[in-house]
């Protein structure tokens, strides 16, 4: 029986602990703290997150009832709800987001290898948010409609491993096309978005940084053909074009040509127009880059089906910004275990073994989801055979 560490302490040895007390002190998390320091705390929160706990009574009723292991899983000493409470409206929801921001910078560079399914050397994002449902009276601060509250999850995924390069957390009423003003864009790179972000000044500024972008074009855009290009209408592409804005503010904030590909979705018969500042591609190489976009949508669904963000441990805006970026560390954190280990299972799998097997002491290495036994049938066991012994042989 292996006597080391037990899996969840050998999980958080991933963690740069360092890095994580370097921005705690950096914040004073820790000052005038005694029973419940920063990195207890965010153990807890991670716990919380690979087990699927609900409620920080759930949290204490679970670690209570393994309280001889807490001190193997690094937790100090035994956890109370009220002390659990009073850390989440407290701890600076800031300390969180930096750490997870340091998560992503050494999760990205271990899938910068990795293949995505278009022919683009480019680095290619997609940018979306994702709406939390909120109740309105025990969350005020995050006013979405009339009688409703809601978060909102910006992010832009990185097409290559599906980690998120950038992540803001805003209140329900913040729209979609502000969150440009708080990237900095990457020259090169390519954003891939919906209508929701089309503003022709903003897209002018990624332009003027040497990123590109695809998006899709509204109904009542103002455009002028300057050029046809030849195409397959064999391949659902009804026209390629170079036009301009024609619009008296439009072209002014953008007054360089823009690319206009009408496409006919093949399932639904619907044409789609995309606007793009790539002119090399083929059209059919803009249609697929949009297609890529719904990846960051199963992102979304990914992280709200198995990490805990749609019912939180506090009502206040800090405990819920807190439990929103413990959540995005714990699957970076997977994601970065997942590739330095070289485990050919998904996520998800890992994310589920994680979850019965965080009390074991078992190794975590590349045979860790290799099977120690191995069920033999043996013909010269000393078990009796039921069917020998009933005719009496």
């Amino acid at each position: 029986m292996n006597t080391g560490k037990t899996l969840f302490a050998q999980v958080m040895d991933f963690l740069p602990w360092k890095t994580f007390h370097r921005v705690v002190a950096r914040y004073g998390g820790n000052h005038r703290v005694r029973t419940l320091p920063c990195s207890d705390h965010f153990r807890i929160l991670a716990f919380a997150q690979l087990t699927y706990r609900e409620s920080l009574r759930d949290i204490e009723a679970c670690l209570t009832a393994q309280a001889g292991k807490l001190y193997h899983m690094g937790i100090r000493r035994p956890v109370k709800r009220a002390t659990l409470a009073d850390a989440n409206e407290r701890r600076d929801w800031r300390m969180y987001a930096e750490f997870g921001q340091k998560l992503i910078a050494q999760a990205r560079p271990l899938y910068a290898g990795d293949e995505w399914a278009g022919e683009l050397s480019n680095t290619v994002y997609a940018l979306d948010s994702t709406t939390i449902d909120l109740c309105l009276s025990l969350y005020p601060w995050a006013p979405f409609r009339s009688a409703k509250a809601a978060v909102k999850m910006h992010t832009l995924l990185d097409l290559r491993g599906n980690i998120p390069e950038f992540i803001h957390v805003s209140d329900g009423k913040m729209h979609d096309v502000n969150v440009l003003d708080r990237m900095r864009p990457e020259p090169g790179a390519i954003y891939v978005m919906d209508r929701a972000y089309l503003d022709f000044g903003r897209l002018f500024t990624l332009h003027g940084w040497g990123a590109f972008f695809v998006t899709r074009a509204k109904s009542n855009t103002r455009l002028r053909r300057l050029y046809s290009a030849p195409h397959d209408r064999a391949q659902g592409i009804i026209c390629d074009q170079t036009v301009v804005l024609e619009g008296p503010r439009s072209s002014r904030r953008y007054p360089h040509p823009l690319r206009r590909i009408r496409f006919k979705e093949p399932r639904t018969g619907k044409p789609l127009v995309f606007l793009t500042n790539l002119l090399g591609p083929s059209p059919t190489v803009i249609c697929e880059l949009y297609q890529a976009r719904w990846q960051v949508e199963l992102f979304f669904k990914w992280i709200k089906q198995h990490l805990r963000i749609k019912k939180f441990y506090g009502t206040s805006e800090n405990a819920v910004k807190s439990q929103i970026w413990t959540a995005v560390s714990v699957y970076v954190l997977v994601a970065i275990i997942r590739k330095r280990l070289d485990l050919e299972v998904s996520l998800h799998t890992l994310l589920q073994i994680f979850s019965v097997t965080l009390f074991e002491k078992i190794v975590l290495n590349q045979d860790f989801l290799k099977p120690e036994y191995t069920c033999h049938r043996n013909r010269h066991a000393n078990q009796l055979n039921l069917f020998d012994y009933l005719t009496g042989h």
